[in-house]
């Protein structure tokens, strides 16, 4: 069981999702008293997004996480007002979180071009300082990664993620007949004949008490966040961890599901989210898929059946409950179109949305 947790974090340590580096911004060049010269105020260090980009590549490029900007220039008889010190710009990819040392929020970095201020140099050399320069402003950031996608999966282990990823994108996960195949997150892309492209997140399986950080919680769950929506997979035959956990059935396994998310962050339980179950090729599939169908549409009916501390505070209403396999290919395409379907209402709600706000604000102006 040892040796299994050591390969287990081994292997997710080839992905990184967090990361401290220290920053420094250039010191400011020396003025010049006698002719009352300014000397160059120090660069500045800005992080700046940028696509294809990880935090593992800036760890491996600079082991030492240190960046500091260039110094401003001296200020001199031939040019009394000294140069800027030359910025220093850490590319950083997309989804970034920053927050400084004591834990205050900077910003955030999610499209491609975004540029954070995360150490300002100091000013030249002038009057008000005598003449002498300044040193430049000196941190530790703390960079979070929260990946961005359009499709979040959302499942305990084995219940077949990685394999419904691998059916509905061009990603390649690891796959297995065993629990914790995917140990870090893997993006894949749902690809439609009129183009259009819809990223999916297979993010590691949750195990119960996940958002009180058991196992890797926080790691994984911070990834559901800036998904737009998410998927539910779960086993239509129920799923036990291993010989020393309880079994738990499909409906058990979604309830459970939603507390983990509820429990983490409550606005999770808002996002939009479908329901895939997996696994319809098994014996008496068909049986189990409607008994579950039964319980969602009547939860209050079949709660008694569960013990109380695996009932969350409200359920989920599934946008749509699609059985599929992941072994077969049945209902694959039919997942898939209520994907790019559901994206699409949601994408039209939020423009609606935008322009009631757009006409909202103009009447009052006119007002």
């Amino acid at each position: 069981m040892v040796r299994g947790s050591r390969a287990l974090l081994r292997k997710y340590g080839n992905f990184i999702d967090d990361l401290r580096i220290y920053v420094k911004g250039g010191t400011g060049g020396m003025g010049h008293p006698r002719l009352g010269g300014e000397g160059g105020r120090g660069g500045d260090v800005w992080l700046v997004a940028k696509e294809k980009t990880t935090l593992k590549r800036i760890k491996d490029q600079f082991p030492k996480k240190r960046f500091v900007a260039g110094a401003g220039a001296n200020s001199s008889v031939c040019a009394l007002k000294g140069e800027k010190g030359t910025d220093c710009k850490v590319d950083v990819p997309l989804g970034i979180s920053v927050t400084s040392c004591d834990g205050k929020q900077i910003g955030e970095l999610n499209k491609a071009g975004d540029r954070i201020l995360v150490a300002r140099g100091g000013i030249g050399g002038c009057l008000v300082t005598n003449f002498l320069p300044l040193k430049g402003q000196i941190q530790t950031v703390h960079l979070d990664l929260k990946l961005i996608a359009d499709i979040g999966l959302v499942g305990f282990p084995n219940a077949g993620k990685s394999s419904l990823l691998s059916k509905i994108s061009h990603a390649k996960p690891e796959i297995a007949d065993y629990p914790f195949t995917t140990v870090k997150p893997e993006l894949g892309k749902i690809m439609y004949p009129d183009y259009k492209q819809v990223s999916v997140a297979d993010l590691p399986g949750l195990i119960e008490g996940a958002h009180a950080n058991k196992g890797m919680g926080h790691k994984f769950l911070k990834h559901v966040e800036r998904t737009k929506q998410l998927l539910f997979v779960v086993d239509v035959s129920g799923f036990r961890l291993s010989s020393k956990t309880q079994f738990r059935t499909a409906f058990e396994t979604v309830l459970l599901l939603t507390q983990e998310l509820e429990l983490y962050k409550e606005e999770l339980r808002t996002k939009p989210t479908l329901l895939a179950v997996n696994k319809m090729d098994l014996p008496n599939a068909q049986d189990s898929l409607n008994e579950l169908i039964k319980q969602l549409q009547n939860p209050q009916d079949s709660l008694h059946l569960v013990e109380k501390e695996l009932i969350p505070q409200s359920t989920i209403d599934f946008k749509d409950i699609i059985p599929v396999s992941a072994h077969t290919g049945e209902g694959i395409e039919e997942l898939k179109t209520c994907i790019r379907k559901s994206l699409d209402e949601e994408a039209e709600k939020e423009n609606e949305e935008y322009q009631r706000e757009k006409l909202r604000i103009l009447q009052t102006s006119e007002v």
